[in-house]
């Protein structure tokens, strides 16, 4: 697990033997935290054992092959037998895909048929083949067009299609299935709900829709009509979302069977149901949940290279969904290991037995989701090459239909937010990757921790027994670790309720973006055209300042939403120029937007989208009802689950109108949606600025300092949280009486005190329930929950602001950001808190001009290949000292490389690009522009600064080292272990004393810090072997253990 975490990670030494008082082999008796929850899971295995009168294995003899014999329980629970006249197959899908094969009794051409992968209420696996649905689109018949010309336009289409493909590999005749007329409604724009006439064209194979597409598209002719381009519809929906809807019959296989599912169906599409996901149907299976680790045997200093360094352990942890433990726990190991209690241990002589019985395991384990950390870059890629070198053949059969190789491929991602990314994908059909490094960087905010799995590296494997036993211990912990997150984060369950509630596979949420959830549900209803637009956003002017009263803030409950149900804003509602004449609409049919984009009321015509955002409300408001009531903890984390996705999904239909680059992007409404945000809050601003005054009996005459998109803030004048609190719940109520329900002004929270410092930054004390005590100390926008910054700045903002708005301290602020700023120009600032990370989204030569962190990567990967940050990864780097006028670029170094050669910081940088624009954005509003910065940035504390001597670079490679007097620094006259000159010999003693004393002080402060991370990995009986760069002790451990080296080196030259 070691070599996929951390790039550049180096093995941390720890305390000598002797220093902490015991041999390695008497800290092996005391089990670890991790150990001692192990061996309580053994006793759980004991009793379930002794009632199901099975026995299991503690460590398997070396050289056995895997047998499911072991370990009985390991297999999936026996399937009952059914009889397909009468019984009833209800299983919960968890992924679909389809394949090109003949149909049942059909001897001849291939269609393509829907396969889905499922788990029963038992816990037995299914596979259900879907046959009878053909992918299809749409294009507008043209006029004059009747049945009689069905046949001829199918003829010449599927003539032309034909003549198209480069290549015939499946040998299809037949391309186009069939041509019918159906009546529809395009959903684009409102047409006096006028129907016209469509073609239906159904298409052999889904591959085939697009070459049909672009040829009518770029211009079709057949009989007498002339030559035309068809606009289409609905071509670009993928084929398995189409097909998840209607069931009642199906047909058991009685022959060989395809998959290794304990049952095996084929039903016709027409015959199959979909039951809503409420009620009985809201359950979730119990799916089996594989977590995984491996270990390589790396060379020093070289990363892993799988077709050289083996496969040393494979540790693997198997939970149902629902429960709160693992029932598998066992490692794969090469070569014998002493038992681990509450784990089995599986030993082999060689690595290929190792391999091939792990891939035998994963097949009866039969695992519906497969996780890990980083398992789709690293562990099944280095598995599947290592296989492959070793020539195990039959291991990369991983997935769940027979015959059907796990295959590596590259794959490519980009988006604005998340940049360019290189990641592998695997097949591996009827099963779910649930990588929690892919998932952790799509779903978790950038205020949450990613890295969150400790970091491990290991050197020298060649042990005996105990030492591959402790390596084993840390890989199941490894294993172990994203089975708990799943379950804290709730994973499985949120995407399993935003699955069902979007139609949408559970497969496409990991790799999908928003826009496929909004269009599944759209589809259900309607027909889609293919159109472009852009997207428009406004702003909001405002005055900086300090507020020292309290500021009430009124928030819009789902604002967007809440404005697309209130106008009746849709594609299907919306009137293009012209319209309102040519439909002959009254005035009162229709509203003009703020942008000048008009729509048809409700009264006319009910639009999709506000349908769409009722129903997932309204959803969200009967799930939130029930989770009140439930009392079964796991259904209250479905239901929990359900009402977040019910939310996200309403979310995203506004998103998903105003996308740029989209399936179905529409100015029109997203523009007018923000046109009526902006004129809401406008008219708030009004309102709230017109009742609340002087005049009217209240303290002081309220204004609205501040608004940000769906809420604005309120000075009211008044002196008490209290008070601000009972006018804003007022305010809010007054407000909403002026707008069309279902939008709603909801009072949130006040401020106080408030520091506005500019748009979409501020700061301020957070009292929402109890006026008397704060809730926190919120900070939008600030350094303190950016991360494009050093945790220098973030600390020194987040303490200055604990000092002007907890302790009411602004001079007292401005007082610590000098020191702090002083100790920084005379390097006393750990290092650790002055490392920048960013993310390498893209290569050198994408990039317009020179990055530091990416030129550093470069560099990096000149020194060691292995080890060099890849994309996708996050950088971190320092700045350090280079010729004057040097570009940031060419000054950024690797933190541990600095520590290693002493190179010097260039405290200036930080001082100028890093600390002083985010102090002087908090201080002018309270200090003034001028004075803040020579205030802050001018005078004596400013002016004494220290500067390292490097051991690399620049005169150093010419320069002769010579020995100096510990004393008075002069050069001693031999380069001996002499430690002090002549003439203070007689002060030799002292010195001597003085140095220990420090050196004593070194090693206090190292153990505080090894103890430190000892607590943190769960032992305090084992080596530290963390290397997370994420962690700020992790360097100050290394400059720590240098600073030990350097002073120990110095007091030996005493020679006493």
């Amino acid at each position: 697990m070691d070599h996929k975490r951390h790039n550049g990670s180096r093995l941390m030494g720890g305390p000598s033997q002797a220093k902490r008082g015991k041999t390695m082999g008497e800290w092996e008796d005391s089990p670890s935290q991790f150990e001692e929850e192990l061996s309580m899971f053994e006793e759980a295995d004991l009793d379930a054992e002794e009632m199901e009168g099975q026995a299991g294995h503690d460590v398997i003899p070396v050289g056995d092959l895997f047998s499911a014999d072991l370990n009985p329980r390991w297999r999936r629970p026996t399937a009952p037998s059914l009889d397909p006249s009468s019984d009833i197959l209800v299983f919960q899908q968890i992924d679909l895909d389809y394949y090109l094969a003949g149909m049942p009794g059909q001897s001849q051409g291939k269609v393509p048929i829907i396969r889905m992968f499922g788990v029963t209420d038992n816990g037995n696996s299914v596979c259900c083949h879907v046959h009878g649905f053909a992918p299809y689109f749409y294009v507008p018949a043209p006029n004059g067009f009747t049945s009689a010309h069905l046949v001829e336009f199918q003829k010449e289409l599927n003539s032309a299609v034909l003549k198209d493909m480069r290549s015939n590999k499946d040998n299809i005749s037949v391309t186009v299935l069939a041509v019918d007329i159906t009546r529809k409604e395009s959903m684009y724009g409102y047409h006096g709900k006028r129907i016209i006439d469509f073609l239906r064209i159904t298409m052999a194979m889904p591959r085939l829709i697009a070459p049909a597409k672009r040829l009518l598209e770029q211009g079709f002719k057949f009989s007498h009509f002339p030559t035309s381009n068809y606009q289409s519809y609905e071509a670009n929906i993928d084929f398995e979302i189409r097909c998840v809807d209607e069931n009642d019959h199906y047909l058991l296989n009685t022959q060989k069977k395809a998959s290794l599912c304990q049952y095996e169906v084929d039903v016709g599409w027409m015959d199959l149901i979909s039951h809503p996901a409420e009620g009985e149907w809201q359950r979730i299976a119990p799916l089996r949940v594989l977590s995984f680790d491996i270990e390589c045997a790396g060379r020093k200093g070289i990363f892993p290279e799988p077709d050289k360094d083996p496969v040393i352990q494979i540790a693997s942890m198997v939970q149902r969904q629902g429960e709160t433990e693992p029932f598998i726990r066992t490692v794969f190991t090469l070569q014998s290991c002493a038992s681990i209690v509450g784990s089995q241990i599986l030993c082999f002589t060689q690595e290929t037995k190792l391999l091939q019985s792990w891939a035998e395991f994963l097949r009866t384990v039969d695992p519906d989701i497969i996780t890990g950390y980083n398992i789709q870059n690293f562990d099944f890629p280095y598995l599947l090459n290592r296989a492959a070198a070793l020539k195990v053949n039959y291991f990369p059969y991983l997935g769940r239909v027979r015959g059907i190789k796990s295959v590596l491929k590259d794959l490519n991602f980009q988006s604005k937010q998340m940049g360019r990314r290189e990641n592998k994908t695997i097949n591996m059909e009827g099963r779910v990757q649930f990588d929690l490094l892919q998932v952790s960087t799509f779903s978790f905010c950038a205020g949450q921790q990613r890295h969150y799995v400790v970091h491990f590296v290991f050197g020298n494997v060649n042990g005996n027994e105990q030492t591959r036993r402790r390596l084993a211990v840390y890989c199941l912990k490894d294993a172990y670790l994203p089975l708990r997150l799943l379950q804290k984060l709730m994973c499985v369950i949120n995407y399993m309720e935003m699955a069902r509630v979007t139609g949408v596979p559970l497969t496409y949420l990991l790799s999908r973006g928003q826009q496929i959830k909004v269009v599944s549900q759209l589809l259900r209803q309607v027909t889609i055209p293919k159109q472009t637009w852009l997207l428009h956003l406004h702003t909001w002017d405002l005055e900086t300042e300090y507020y020292s009263l309290p500021i009430a803030t009124l928030d819009f409950s789902s604002l967007y939403p809440s404005i697309m149900m209130a106008h009746n804003l849709c594609y299907t509602t919306l009137l293009q120029k012209g319209s309102v004449d040519k439909l002959g609409l009254a005035p009162e049919d229709f509203i003009k937007t703020p942008t000048g984009d008009l729509f048809v009321k409700s009264s006319l015509r009910k639009g999709l989208l506000p349908e769409i955002l009722e129903n997932l409300l309204s959803a969200r408001k009967r799930a939130k009802a029930e989770l009140k009531k439930e009392t079964d903890p796991f259904k209250k984390q479905v239901l929990d689950g359900r009402q977040l996705a019910l939310k996200i999904s309403a979310n995203s239909v506004y998103g998903f109108t105003g996308a740029q680059v989209g399936k179905l992007p529409c100015l029109e409404i997203s523009q007018s949606v923000t046109g009526f945000g902006r004129q809401m809050i406008e008219q708030t601003k009004q309102l709230v600025e017109s009742k609340y005054t002087l005049s009217n009996g209240y303290q002081a005459d309220a204004k609205v300092i501040y608004g940000d998109t769906d809420s604005v803030m309120v000075k009211l004048g008044v002196a008490t949280v209290k008070e601000a609190m009972d006018i804003g719940r007022e305010a809010a109520e007054w407000v909403s009486s002026h707008f069309t329900p279902p939008i709603k002004l909801e009072f949130e929270k006040v401020y106080y005190p408030y520091l506005l410092i500019n748009k979409k930054r501020y700061a301020g004390l957070y009292f929402s329930s109890s006026a008397s005590t704060h809730d926190k100390m919120d900070c939008k926008g600030i350094e303190t929950v950016r991360r494009d910054n050093c945790p220098l700045v973030a600390n020194l903002i987040n303490t200055c602001l604990q000092k002007i708005l907890i302790d009411r301290d602004p001079q007292g602020a401005v007082e610590h950001a000098k020191e702090v700023i002083s100790d920084l120009l005379c390097n006393r600032i750990d290092i650790s808190q002055l490392v920048i990370t960013k993310e390498l989204t893209r290569t050198a030569q994408e990039y317009a001009g020179k990055q530091a962190h990416v030129e550093l990567a470069e560099r990096m990967r000149k020194r060691d290949a292995g080890s060099a940050p890849n994309l996708g990864d996050r950088v971190p780097y320092v700045i350090i000292k280079a010729a004057k006028g040097a570009a940031a670029y060419m000054k950024s170094e690797d933190p541990i490389y600095v520590l290693e050669n002493n190179i010097p910081i260039d405290t200036q940088y930080y001082l100028e690009q890093q600390l002083s624009k985010p102090l002087l954005r908090i201080f002018e509003p309270i200090l003034g522009e001028s004075k803040a910065e020579s205030i802050l940035l001018k005078g004596d504390h400013t002016r004494c600064k220290t500067v390292l001597t490097s051991k690399v670079g620049g005169l150093m490679a010419f320069a002769q080292k010579r020995s100096t007097c510990i004393g008075c620094k002069a050069v001693l006259k031999t380069d001996g272990m002499s430690a002090v000159c002549d003439f203070c010999k007689k002060k030799e003693s002292e010195l001597y004393q003085k140095e220990i004393f420090h050196l004593n002080t070194l090693e206090e402060r190292f153990s505080r810090l090894w103890t430190q991370c000892q607590r943190c990995q769960g032992s305090l009986h084992e080596d530290v072997l963390c290397t997370s760069r994420d962690c700020p002790i992790f360097y100050m451990r290394k400059k720590v253990q240098k600073d030990l080296d350097d002073q120990s080196k110095l007091v030996s030259r005493f020679g006493w």
